[in-house]
């Protein structure tokens, strides 16, 4: 699907964890649509990854120094920005309850939950010396429903979908919009990488699972990762100036 050519021109978009997956599809997507903006990693992304007319600065969102200086180093280079993506997440190792890490418990809320706290921090501190801006945190599928063998990542993507609500709340007479996107799986590297792993031990093939996973939602597939990129960029847009404080859900309809 094209994308409009001007629905954020003159915008300057920050994306976090947008060297790989589904941060470097957004960042694309946004370029299509007529954004400046920067991605926010802690590694370089691979060429050809990310527009290259877009900045890459290096952060570590679970840092609250780290983050402020990505904010300016982005305000500086290209321009304070009117669109976030809290995009920065980690998925841990599947475990049952009675084999939970509580060090890995503490890793992945570090990135999913205080990550995404400190990058909204941030960005309304900046935005409200602005004109205002939209804030779009990526949770996921486990922000609504359960999963049994990642606890901590259901419970770090609902956290994440409170913070979208309660700061919604606090900012939105600001002129600030935030709102949530919800993906069921998508076949990024880093799912495959995990369906891999898991079929070493066991488990069925990646593409059998991706089958699997599909087949049991409404459109009988998964999801890409261009159609959630176009779910942040309508959030994101005055496409959708009215909508905050809300979780959307992309994930061809898992029932």
């Amino acid at each position: 699907m094209s994308v409009a050519p001007d629905i954020l021109a003159g915008r300057v978009a920050l994306v976090t964890g947008g060297a790989a997956g589904l941060g470097a599809v957004i960042a694309t997507t946004f370029a299509a649509a007529g954004a400046r903006g920067a991605v926010v990693d802690l590694v370089e992304p691979p060429i050809g990854a990310v527009p290259s007319s877009w900045a890459t600065v290096t952060g570590d969102v679970r840092d609250p120094r780290s983050v402020e200086r990505a904010f300016a180093d982005v305000a500086a280079g290209v321009g304070a920005p009117d669109v976030v993506v809290a995009n920065a997440g980690i998925v841990p190792p599947w475990a049952g309850t009675t084999e939970i890490d509580p060090a890995e418990w503490d890793a992945v809320f570090a990135v999913n939950t205080r990550g995404v706290m400190l990058t909204l921090r941030e960005a309304v501190r900046s935005m409200r010396r602005g004109h205002g801006g939209s804030i779009v945190v990526m949770s996921s599928v486990n922000g609504w429903k359960g999963d049994p063998h990642i606890a901590s990542y259901v419970a770090s993507k609902h956290a994440a979908v409170g913070i979208v609500r309660s700061v919604a709340l606090d900012v939105g007479r600001d002129r600030i919009r935030v709102n949530a996107v919800g993906p069921g799986p998508v076949p990024t590297d880093a799912l495959r990488s995990r369906m891999a792993a898991r079929a070493a031990l066991g488990g069925p093939p990646v593409e059998d699972a991706l089958h699997l996973v599909g087949s049991a939602t409404a459109l009988g597939r998964v999801v890409t990762a261009e159609e959630v990129a176009n779910a942040v960029l309508f959030l994101a847009s005055d496409l959708a100036s009215g909508i905050t404080g809300q979780f959307l859900a992309v994930d061809a309809g898992v029932l």
